[in-house]
């Protein structure tokens, strides 16, 4: 599977899509570079929340696999993204060409870092990381899967994804999250929520026997996205995808005007909600106008 990434993630193909070689090949040369910034939290959450689920052709008793390539550093926090994948099992090798920062690399890489971690000068220079990066890239799979329990989950549905999202008591900084949980209960849940139009992943943890958290702190008048996510031991569930906006903050009302002299006046009005501080602005009438 392959996803592109600069402000916002896109999927190119699935894991699904393609069962030959020469299908991939054909897949990369059609492949339209996307230019834009450099949002590496943002796009490996996709990854994992898009492109390594079954309906994207994920074989939950398979390995776990991610090579990232960048030549640039993140604009948001990578680390905390990768951190995610790592703590679920997911191996992330990462590649670094030209201006890529080799410290972010390093915090993202899987241990340990002399197999997963790679950095070259230039993008023709990739070609000679690709003979040792395969066989590194075998090697470990074939260890990884040796180690595999043999108890590991391999269907979802029911009996391991959450059902029912509902989206309460939104405020301007403020939402609330609910949900009826899976036949067998996660170990815990991820919950990721982020604004639609762009914006740093934020996520929290929940003990599996929760069904429900508040999401406070966020910025009003915003649509944001949210991602429920059951994790278990040895797989994760599907997840509870919502969307909803946040109220725009509450404005004063019912401006009065009174007390009139020569050189003064007295406002008053209905208080914002929330509000602690009050900016009043004054001008003269322009010329013309009635005083």
């Amino acid at each position: 599977g392959l996803s592109q990434y600069s402000s916002d993630p896109r999927t190119e193909w699935d894991l699904s899509s393609y069962s030959t070689r020469e299908q991939v090949l054909e897949a990369l040369r059609n492949l339209r570079y996307k230019g834009g910034n450099t949002f590496t939290g943002l796009a490996l959450t996709h990854v994992l929340e898009q492109n390594l689920k079954p309906e994207a052709g994920a074989r939950l008793e398979a390995e776990k696999l991610i090579i990232l390539l960048t030549d640039g550093k993140s604009q948001d926090d990578a680390n905390l993204a990768a951190q995610t994948l790592k703590n679920l099992g997911i191996e992330i090798f990462a590649i670094g060409v030209k201006n890529a920062d080799e410290a972010e690399l390093r915090q993202v890489a899987s241990e340990p870092l002399e197999l997963t971690v790679y950095n070259v000068l230039d993008f023709p220079l990739l070609s000679s990381l690709l003979a040792k990066l395969t066989r590194v890239l075998c090697a470990r799979l074939r260890e990884r899967s040796h180690k595999e329990s043999t108890d590991t989950p391999v269907n979802t549905g029911p009996q391991l994804s959450p059902t029912d999202l509902k989206i309460s008591a939104v405020t301007s900084k403020s939402m609330n999250l609910a949900w009826s949980p899976p036949l067998r209960p996660p170990k815990k849940y991820r919950v990721v929520y982020y604004p639609s139009k762009g914006g740093t992943p934020k996520e929290v943890f929940l003990e599996g026997a929760v069904s429900s958290v508040q999401l406070s702190n966020l910025t009003s008048h915003t649509e944001y996205l949210v991602s429920v996510i059951p994790v278990y031991d040895a797989a994760v569930g599907d997840g509870l995808r919502g969307v909803t906006s946040t109220l725009p903050l509450s404005p004063p009302r019912s401006l009065r005007v009174s007390e009139l002299s020569h050189n003064s006046l007295r406002l008053s009005w209905k208080a914002a909600q929330g509000a602690t501080h009050y900016l009043v602005l004054c001008s003269a009438a322009p010329d013309g106008a009635e005083d």
